[in-house]
């Protein structure tokens, strides 16, 4: 896993990019009348973002939040009120997509995704404390948790309050989605960041927080074997796990391979009579997440998900260490650390914390990176 995450420089990046454009955002003369807040989303905030291959950047995506009336204003006529910002701070580093202003600097990339608030009682919830947060889901632990509460404070830095008790039972907030311009539509459409990240923190407390360590290790694993198909990539491809990695695993390997057997299982009709499935979004079920792929990049990404699924299932079955080290090798690369012990070295002489690539255990080569111990681990 620490060969797979970003690392403490990307990491630094992003928080650099993503603050210095929301503090351009919010401080902004022509914009700050009409932005209520701005909030991370994607990947990063959730915690499931992987180490970018080969010469791409690591991204996060800035949600800003507008009291803009959709009512009055077609998705160009929103999306041209940022034009100037954006010319004045990010001139030819930026350009505008179907649904956000894409910005390219040297070290990281950025998306302002534009939202209307859809009304004035959410209004004052989305600039609480707990919407405008930087913290994702990897910094908290079981004693403070990340709520959607009036009650929720940022926690000071150097030390990890807990949440009062009566902040624990205090119900989250239901709040509606948000509005986002869809240029290529030519409307608005619904949007719900928000859900996305409560339903990957409740995923994650139910897989004993194994969950958002499932996702980066098939994300790895989409990158760099799935090859000969565009779509599904990035969110779509983390959905599909989420709706297929069982409650209560009990280690990283487990629900790498719970999960791709599932995807075998739960979609065997659909490949079999040539359809593809349709995932609903969270907080927007009516979005189909999977819109985009099509039925010959379905059937492609589910072939290779039964092969692979069959090797994770070797590797949790194997009776050497050797050998089990070879076979998540086969479907994790490089990353994953070499075995060079004793070829009968059995799985179960090993300790749980000790195998699977974690800390310097017998007979595995030595690694250069340090190994920064984070919740879920492989094994």
């Amino acid at each position: 896993m620490s060969g797979i995450r970003l690392t403490d420089a990307q990491r630094r990046d992003l928080i650099t990019g993503h603050k210095t454009l929301r503090d351009r955002l919010t401080s902004d003369p022509e914009l700050k009348s009409i932005i209520i807040n701005t909030f991370l989303q994607g990947s990063y905030k959730r915690s499931t973002a992987v180490r970018p291959l080969n010469d791409k950047r690591a991204d996060a995506d800035v949600i800003v939040v507008t009291n803009l009336d959709k009512s009055k204003l077609t998705p160009e006529q929103a999306i041209a009120k940022f034009i100037p910002f954006v010319d004045k701070y990010y001139k030819g580093k930026y350009r505008i997509q179907g649904r956000s202003i894409g910005i390219e600097l040297s070290y990281v990339d950025l998306d302002i995704v534009i939202t209307s608030a859809p009304s004035v009682v959410d209004t004052d919830l989305l600039k609480s404390a707990s919407v405008n947060t930087s913290l994702s889901l990897e910094d908290f632990n079981s004693t403070y948790d990340w709520k959607l509460i009036k009650a929720w404070a940022e926690p000071v830095s150097g030390r990890m309050m807990s949440l009062s008790e009566a902040a624990k039972k205090e119900p989250e907030w239901k709040m509606e989605p948000l509005w986002i311009p869809d240029r290529d539509a030519k409307k608005w459409v619904e949007t719900h960041p928000l859900e996305q990240i409560r339903w990957t923190r409740d995923k994650n407390k139910n897989t004993n927080t194994h969950y958002i360590n499932v996702v980066k290790a098939l994300k790895w694993w989409r990158i760099l074997k799935v090859t000969d198909i565009k779509h599904p990539k990035g969110y779509p491809v983390e959905h599909m796990i989420g709706n297929n990695c069982p409650d209560g695993v009990t280690s990283v390997a487990d629900g790498v391979c719970l999960s791709l057997e599932a995807i075998v299982k739960n979609y065997a009709l659909h490949r079999a009579v040539g359809t593809k499935p349709s995932l609903q979004d969270r907080g927007v079920p009516e979005h189909d997440v999977w819109k985009r792929v099509s039925v010959e990049e379905f059937k492609k990404f589910y072939d290779h998900v039964r092969t692979y699924a069959k090797i994770a299932r070797e590797a949790i079955n194997a009776k050497t260490l050797k050998e089990q080290v070879e076979k998540w090798r086969e479907i994790f690369g490089e990353k994953f650390p070499k075995y060079d012990g004793d070829e009968n070295e059995s799985v179960s002489g090993v300790k749980s914390g000790q195998s699977m690539g974690l800390g310097l255990s017998p007979g595995f080569s030595k690694r250069e990176e340090v190994t920064k111990p984070e919740p879920g681990r492989f094994a």
